[in-house]
């Protein structure tokens, strides 16, 4: 395979699960000699600085153009290919994001004449929203040329469930069925989410599961590491959100607490409507009636992020904290300070089957999670790997998992919790290493690409 094209409006170094798994997706094709070109959006304001060109392997000297990516995935010794992002202004919403009708139309117009107008590819892999999809399957159709559709989760499914009109939500399925019926090949990153794909799209499309990772390269435990915070906690800069209302800009939530020695528990990540990442201030009430120094770090942005600075502000001086989004090096230092780690999500609102991809991030660095959300996909993997509690969308249960982890032998028994740090590590690189990621869906690029069409002009 000579080239792929990815088109996406999320790309590294935006900080987000997707802009994440396709940048591994372009390395492990570049490091199979693959040429690549990355059709994306200008990063969120606040991202952390773009490295493009660290995303294809230095080139040795002498090298020769050599095997390209095979079927199985294990290339032999190859020329790298060359990878080059272009990316291009689009409209963003109050939060910073590409959400909505308008944003991803700004994107996927100007995308379609970019893809036209790009050296042939072999193959072009497309994430949603459906509307790309849509405008990849019609130019891809148009140049004859097969795409993948990597289906993160189902679009249709959360509209219909957060109380979009029928109609839409109705429409939407059926972009969303007719972009996966096009496509040579469909990555799922759940079970439930490859359920949903052959309902949408029917039982004949060709759907493999890869589920999402995480750099364990970048998060890692540090052995004998006391969970004690960054030396600067708490003295981060006052909270700053372009969608706050005036009065909440200049909003700090800090105290005295977080010195060295003080204890949280850690939220890292997108905190939206569906994450219902409010649970945990609810909970940290309960949790500091028996350990009152007990405080809680939220580390991101998104929409339920004035709710949350509000349910904040009415805390106890100096509980909860909110820090805008940093590098994952950072990141990752905050995760190993911390007790444990916090993901949820709002049951029956269409993302019960989704894996975040913070459930990794917490156990890459060896720290246990605490899963609130319904029963799917996320909780079957924390408590199948042991990677820490799964428990309903509820404080109270919550809060008990916390005491829990703060009452375990763990908490005060270095050696223990150094067991228990190189065992979540292990796991999660066995399991969910970002890079095995890139590489098995860039395998099935390379397989697809290959594949005989099942007859493009089919709906």
């Amino acid at each position: 395979m000579k080239h792929a094209v990815v088109v996406s409006r999320l790309f590294a170094p935006e900080p987000a699960a997707a802009a994440f798994r396709l940048e591994a997706l372009v390395r492990a094709l570049a490091a199979a000699g693959t040429d690549v070109t990355v059709l994306t959006s200008n990063p969120r304001p606040g991202s952390p600085p773009a490295d493009d060109a660290a995303l294809a392997p230095a080139v040795p000297d002498g090298a020769g153009k050599g095997t390209e990516v095979s079927d199985g995935g294990q290339p032999a010794t190859a020329h790298p290919g060359r990878v080059r992002v272009r990316r291009a202004r689009v409209l963003r919403d109050s939060s910073g994001y590409v959400r909505g009708y308008l944003p991803y139309l700004s994107f996927d117009v100007p995308a379609a004449f970019r893809l036209l107008a790009v050296r042939r590819p072999d193959v072009v892999v497309v994430e949603p929203p459906p509307t790309t999809g849509v405008m990849v399957r019609i130019v891809c159709a148009l140049r004859r040329v097969p795409y993948v559709y990597y289906a993160a989760d189902v679009w249709s499914d959360a509209a219909r469930s957060t109380g979009s009109p029928g109609i839409v939500s109705n429409l939407l399925a059926g972009l969303e069925g007719w972009a996966m019926r096009g496509a040579r090949g469909i990555v799922a990153v759940s079970e439930g989410v490859a359920t949903r794909v052959h309902a949408l799209a029917g039982p004949k499309v060709d759907v493999e599961i890869v589920r999402n990772g995480i750099d364990t390269t970048t998060f890692h435990p540090t052995p004998s590491s006391p969970p004690t915070p960054p030396a600067d906690f708490g003295t981060f800069s006052p909270v700053r959100q372009s969608h706050l209302p005036k009065s909440a800009e200049t909003a700090e939530v800090s105290g005295e607490g977080g010195g060295a020695g003080g204890r949280y528990f850690l939220y890292a990540g997108t905190a939206s409507e569906w994450q219902g990442a409010e649970v945990f201030v609810l909970a940290l009430e309960r949790v500091r009636e028996r350990h009152p120094d007990v405080e809680l770090v939220y580390l991101g942005s998104g929409s339920a992020w004035a709710g949350l600075l509000d349910l904040a502000q009415r805390s106890d001086p100096g509980a909860v904290h909110l820090l805008a989004p940093v590098p994952p090096a950072q990141a990752a230092r905050w995760h190993r300070g911390a007790v444990g780690a916090l993901v949820s999500i709002v049951p029956g609102l269409g993302y019960d089957f989704a894996l975040p991809t913070k459930i990794f991030a917490a156990s890459a660095s060896g720290v246990p999670v605490i899963f609130a959300g319904p029963t799917g996909t996320a909780s079957e993997v924390v408590e199948d790997g042991g990677l820490g509690a799964a428990v309903g969308h509820d404080p109270e249960a919550v809060a008990e998992a916390m005491v829990t982890l703060l009452e375990a032998p763990e908490a005060t028994d270095p050696a223990l919790r150094e067991a228990r740090a190189t065992r979540l590590a292990a796991w999660t690189h066995e399991h969910a290493s970002i890079a095995r990621v890139g590489e098995r869906v860039a395998a099935l690029a390379a397989r697809w690409s290959q594949k005989a069409s099942p007859g493009e002009a089919s709906a």
